[in-house]
């Protein structure tokens, strides 16, 4: 009698009867019921010495997080992490820089230490192609969707980028701004900041404005200093700008930094707005408005999905979770002309 044994006469999945036989309290009432009437009605024993084997086999869940300064990555990995090991699986976090090849690190990773699966933290989707399922292991992308890509081991969760980034326009638009610039990632690398362009850009189409992009738009790593030196190069190509739109919080809070070297005030002379809704940003003076990527809902919702699809052998699940728009006190309603 085996582990696999118990979860076929139980009718639950492998990963629920280990969570029943280590005391996790993260199943049912009912399904830890069921099992241990499994498990004593064929007076179960686990074998520990297979147990601690499997455990040295197998790091469980291997994150690969892109970059090492976005706040919002930090948070959502803090929650990946907890919700794997309430799910029954250890998890090891691997990470590099912003411009490496993420799916060649996990190549790399599953022939050395075999995961069960790999969740991507930050990634740019043209690495990503059919060969990825030569892994042999589900795979996971966190804060960026793999709808379109058709790659039967992938799934993603992730806001709807393009629908949030034209709400935040309609709600620059709505306060009197016309004179809008944008900071965002590298429009060829990153997906979120490719979405979240065409989504101002529509916004402003549908009011009859057009975006120069070459003027309007600073490509920046998403990291402080990148937010700083975007905003000091719109200063120059963008006279009388009024409003700011960062592409994520971070880069805002560097954009801020360098208007105040420059002299300016937030909101007075100039408003700035991101996107993330990092727990900073609701401290900082003036509180940022942005939108919340809700961290605690994407964590929960990845590692469910991922978890059903190493148990149950399924494919690729992709699912949009809400985004919030939370106004702070960083954008200036302009009078009326």
């Amino acid at each position: 009698m085996t582990i696999k044994d118990i979860a076929r006469e139980a009718g639950y999945a492998v990963g629920t009867v280990s969570r029943v036989i280590n005391n996790n309290p993260n199943v049912s009432p009912a399904a830890r019921a069921r099992i241990r009437a499994v498990i004593e009605k064929y007076n179960f024993r686990p074998n520990t010495n297979a147990k601690h084997l499997k455990q040295q086999a197998s790091q469980g869940i291997a994150m690969i997080v892109k970059g090492t300064h976005n706040m919002l990555f930090a948070l959502v990995l803090e929650k990946l992490q907890a919700q794997c090991g309430a799910a029954g699986y250890n998890s090891m976090v691997y990470y590099i820089d912003e411009q490496d090849n993420e799916v060649d690190r996990a190549r790399q990773i599953c022939r050395e230490h075999k995961p069960h699966g790999v969740i991507f933290l930050g990634s740019d989707r043209n690495h990503f192609g059919p060969d990825l399922e030569e892994l042999g292991v589900p795979c996971l992308l966190m804060t960026n969707s793999a709808a379109g890509e058709a790659i039967e081991n992938l799934s993603s969760v992730s806001v709807d980028d393009t629908a949030a980034a034209a709400r935040m326009v309609a709600y620059l638009l709505d306060h009197g701004h016309r004179r809008i610039a944008f900071i965002g990632g590298d429009l060829v690398s990153s997906q979120p900041s490719s979405a979240r362009l065409s989504g101002c850009i529509g916004e402003l189409s549908r009011h009859g404005m057009a975006l120069n992009l070459a003027a309007q738009y600073v490509p920046a790593r998403y990291t402080l200093p990148g937010g700083y030196a975007a905003m000091e190069q719109l200063l120059q190509t963008v006279p009388g700008l009024t409003a700011v739109f960062a592409f994520s919080d971070i880069m805002a809070i560097g954009a801020i930094r360098a208007l105040r070297d420059h002299g300016l005030r937030v909101p007075e002379d100039v408003s700035v707005c991101g996107f993330d809704g990092i727990e900073l940003a609701a401290y900082l003076a003036p509180r940022l408005t942005t939108i919340r990527q809700p961290a605690d809902r994407m964590a929960s919702r990845g590692v469910a999905m991922l978890v059903h699809c190493i148990e149950q052998h399924s494919g690729a699940v992709h699912e949009l979770v809400p985004y919030e728009l939370l106004e702070g006190e960083s954008v200036l309603r302009l009078p009326d002309p």
